[in-house]
């Protein structure tokens, strides 16, 4: 074994960690702690960013703190799960998968890059790779491009390809899958109990074949029980030694999901469980929590590299790896050119719209005509995804088609639909949340028409013709405006096998 230093196992490890702050502009403690405990890598998150400037400017006092080799994170997958709100807003990955069109998601991976380049990043953890294959799941649904492997592959590699074409590095995610879980790991661990040929042949499947050209790869905090009882795939060297490194070869980064994550911090602590994950075979964790868990990571980190828990060999190993996803993909001061901005937001608009798909033959309301918008009253963020759309704000674009008065509810679980004014208008519901209606809502709620402007699967919850559009941003809604007001076609199609038989 070799000896090592306290002082340089407390630097391997700040090499290892990536963490988060609330600041839009770097305070000299932040910049300090950075400089102190060797930090390199950092996401931001949308209480990071207020504009263009701001943020640029951010982004380059961090690269000036981190050094050349720094890595500077964001969540812009498209749809819902977005950091930079300003910038052309790319679809949600299954009004991809709608489309079907694997020239476009490169072209739509290539835009995202384009405008988080600009703004200093150089690794984004996109795209999705987890199958719509729970029609329960909390947390993924629209983030998937399909239930189809084969296609979820194809076109999650399309969209990394356009990526990596712009600098940009791509972390797929969440290996070994999250997609058949009803929990979200969030909030509690959950579990995938499949057999290795059964995750072979659906979750494993994508990873597998985009492990191939992917420079980084997240892990899950979900226990696959036939695979390791113990651990959640985060922490189980059988799945991420085992599996990823020894049978498929792979020699990209392994960063964990976020640590501070209650499946991981609420049951084996965020220090223990760091260690965990680096001698399972992570080569970075996502310490996302306060300062204070970070020093307890950083510290337990420390501690296992000096004693050896964590051998030396394997921490230079990881080092490399890490070190050559920052000199391939470099954070720089970007541009991002008027023209070539227009240019992607024309694209973004195009490929929304080209996801648009109708349910039991949804046909719009004749313009001019008498609406009723049926509206849930408040939109929340639920700490993955940006908030809905307003009930104002959907109001204003159906006034610009039709006479229209709102009703709003606060609680869909009990919200009385026969309240609803019997007035001879043609009633149109609005779904602005990602959570699943209830029995009740699904017996009572009696719409003309469904826009389904969040959680695809909502289609099923209530027996009314829909149009879904998979996401709310800007250029969603302008699709489904255009749809409404005949200028365009919906011919996307859900990308779930026998989505009409579903319930």
């Amino acid at each position: 074994m070799n000896y090592i230093s306290r002082e340089e196992a407390r630097r391997i490890a700040g090499q290892s960690i990536m963490i988060r702050m609330p600041e839009t502009v770097l305070s000299e403690a932040s910049a300090n702690f950075i400089r102190e405990n060797h930090i390199r890598a950092i996401c931001l998150f949308r209480q990071n960013m207020v504009n263009q400037e701001q943020l640029t400017k951010l982004t380059s006092d961090l690269r000036a703190v981190m050094g050349p080799e720094a890595l500077i994170g964001i969540d812009q997958e498209g749809g819902a799960v977005v950091r930079s709100t300003w910038v052309p807003q790319p679809p949600a990955a299954m009004s991809l998968g709608a489309s079907n069109e694997p020239e476009l998601c490169r072209q739509v991976g290539a835009a995202v890059a384009r405008s988080v380049k600009a703004l200093g990043f150089n690794w984004n953890f996109a795209p999705v790779l987890d199958l719509n294959n729970n029609l329960d799941n909390p947390v993924i649904s629209e983030r998937s491009f399909g239930a189809d492997p084969v296609q979820a592959h194809l076109l999650a590699s399309a969209w990394m390809e356009g990526s990596l074409s712009e600098g940009v590095a791509c972390c797929i995610k969440h290996f070994p899958g999250h997609g058949d879980t009803h929990v979200d790991s969030h909030r509690d661990l959950p579990e995938v109990n499949k057999s290795r040929a059964e995750l072979d042949a659906l979750e494993l499947a994508p990873f597998k074949a985009a492990a191939k050209n992917a420079p980084a790869m997240m892990t899950a905090h979900i226990v696959y029980p036939q695979i390791d009882p113990e651990n959640p795939a985060t922490m189980s060297k059988t799945i991420l030694t085992g599996i990823l490194r020894d049978e498929w070869n792979y020699h990209g980064v392994v960063i964990t999901d976020g640590m501070d994550m209650h499946a991981i911090a609420g049951r084996y602590g965020v220090g223990a469980a760091a260690v965990k994950a680096l001698a399972a075979g992570a080569d970075m964790v996502m310490a996302l929590g306060n300062t204070e868990t970070q020093i307890e990571t950083l510290n337990a980190l420390a501690s296992a590299i000096e004693s050896g828990e964590i051998p030396y060999a394997n921490v230079q190993k990881k080092l490399e790896r890490v070190r050559q996803l920052a000199q391939r993909y470099p954070s720089a001061a970007g541009v991002y050119e008027k023209q070539i901005e227009d240019a992607d937001r024309v694209l973004m608009a195009q490929a929304w719209q080209r996801g648009l798909t109708t349910y039991r033959q949804a046909v719009p309301p004749k313009p001019g005509s008498k609406v009723r918008l049926v509206i849930s009253a408040d939109v929340v963020s639920d700490g993955v995804s940006e908030a809905g759309i307003p009930a104002y704000k959907l109001a204003a674009m159906l006034s610009q088609i039709y006479d229209v008065q709102t009703s709003t509810f606060d609680d869909a679980a009990s919200f009385d639909w026969t309240s609803i004014p019997a007035d001879g208008r043609t009633i149109i519901l609005a779904s602005t949340v990602r959570i699943r209606y209830n029995e009740r809502a699904r017996q009572t709620w009696k719409p003309d028409l469904h826009l389904v402007l969040w959680n695809p699967f909502q289609t099923l919850d209530i027996a009314a013709p829909a149009l879904i559009s998979y996401g709310f941003a800007e250029p969603a809604i302008q699709a489904v405006a255009d749809w409404l007001a005949g200028k365009v076609d919906a011919l996307g199609k859900v990308p779930v096998a026998n989505f009409d038989q579903l319930t």
